[in-house]
């Protein structure tokens, strides 16, 4: 296992390693303590020491899998304190220095405990053993001072660093649900980001298929048409109509090309945007008028310019008829660049007719590079396409000095 889980856990591991250590060094001392004083005599000590032994399995089979849990069962865990004073305050009555091994016995009753119970039994494990030696050996007054006050202090440390583990307790807690949550938004947000970026290319894609691929084939049904009602009776145009669907498959071909190596479209390779809507134009038999300084602009506008008049004159051609009268106006400004579409054909009321998938499209398109579409139409007034897009700003010689 790799990562950050397996991290966490190697840490927890190590950590708790020490907890491990700081226990049998505890119980390790208290043994010797308890074997080692001259007071009471040495089969009181050896019962004492002997009640200390089975802290050691209880401990390792029973404790530490109950520290270990996050969080930990609490019924199990107040049977498993409970089990661990049964042994200690026997032994703690009967001799006095069994009363070290508090110092690894309380940690344990605020990580498994809630705070009401923790402080119950802290109180117990350090004022119990005092209580039952005085009453077991009557000391002096001198000894049971020390003793008693020894205790209180121990008392007071032990509920001392006890809200501190207790506090450290919830705030890893708290730390880990958060770190839990935000790796899990940052998943939901990696996966949003996959989810959104794979439909803005979808569209993208629809949107260029749209208008090359799907205008192309428009165009050569057409064609098609047209030379079957002209085989019989006109064959030079059936022959110039041949001609342009063999143009208007090789342009389909290379935008298809195009499309696939995520180039640009094949009109504007080595061309400028005149001469694109000029070739446009001369396939869709459309007039086209430049005005203004024609000068090189970013990708972005010309693309959008050139696939605007390519959706716009497809329109033109499905709704306004082939007899319908096209022109295009290609206008250079200062900030701005102006194509528009106008054709003479029947129109339509924008209220009432919906706009479809093609001049959804279009504002889409300028939209994106901050532009803006706007279709004019009334029937039998023909209809009017123009797309404003913002270019880089001429800049003159007197305002470069």
């Amino acid at each position: 296992m790799n990562g950050p889980a397996a991290t966490g856990t190697y840490t927890w591991d190590r950590s708790f390693r020490l907890w491990d250590t700081y226990f049998a060094l505890i119980w390790l001392a208290t043994l010797v303590f308890v074997l080692g004083t001259q007071h009471p005599g040495w089969p009181v000590r050896v019962a004492a020491a002997g009640l200390l032994v089975p802290l050691i399995p209880l401990y390792v089979w029973v404790g530490r899998p109950i520290l270990r849990g996050d969080p930990p069962d609490e019924p199990r865990a107040l049977g498993y304190i409970l089990a661990e004073t049964a042994l200690f305050l026997p032994s703690a009555v009967l001799v006095g220095e069994t009363r070290l091994m508090t110092f690894a016995l309380v940690p344990h009753c605020f990580m498994t405990l809630r705070l009401r119970w923790a402080l119950s039994v802290v109180t117990v494990i350090n004022l119990a053993p005092v209580i039952g030696w005085a009453l077991l050996w009557w000391p002096s007054d001198q000894d049971v001072f020390f003793n008693a006050l020894f205790a209180v202090v121990t008392l007071v440390f032990s509920m001392a660093v006890g809200s501190w583990i207790i506090r450290v307790i919830e705030q890893s807690q708290e730390r880990a649900e958060l770190i839990a949550e935000l790796d899990a938004s940052r998943h939901e947000v990696s996966r949003l980001s996959a989810a959104h970026g794979a439909l803005a290319e979808r569209e993208r894609f629809a949107r260029e298929i749209h208008d090359t691929l799907a205008q192309g084939f428009t165009s050569l049904l057409m064609l098609i048409q047209a030379v079957e009602a002209e085989l019989a009776d006109d064959l030079p145009q059936a022959r110039r109509h041949l001609a342009l669907m063999d143009e208007t498959a090789r342009q389909n071909l290379a935008e298809a090309r195009a499309l696939v190596a995520g180039g640009g479209p094949a009109d504007l390779d080595g061309a400028s945007l005149p001469d694109a809507l000029r070739r446009l134009a001369a396939r869709h038999g459309a007039t086209l008028d430049v005005t203004g300084a024609v000068r090189a602009l970013p990708a972005g506008p010309e693309v959008v310019a050139l696939r605007s008049c390519q959706e716009a004159l497809s329109n033109t051609r499905k709704h306004a008829g082939s007899s319908a009268s096209v022109g295009i106006v290609l206008a250079y400004a200062e900030d701005t660049l102006t194509v528009s579409v106008r054709d003479d054909g029947c129109g339509f009321d924008p209220v009432t007719v919906s706009g479809g998938y093609g001049l959804a499209g279009l504002r889409a398109r300028a939209a994106e590079v901050g532009g803006t579409a706007e279709v004019r139409s009334a029937p039998g007034n023909g209809t009017t396409v123009t797309v404003r897009l913002p270019v880089p700003a001429v800049t003159t010689r007197s305002d470069a000095a």
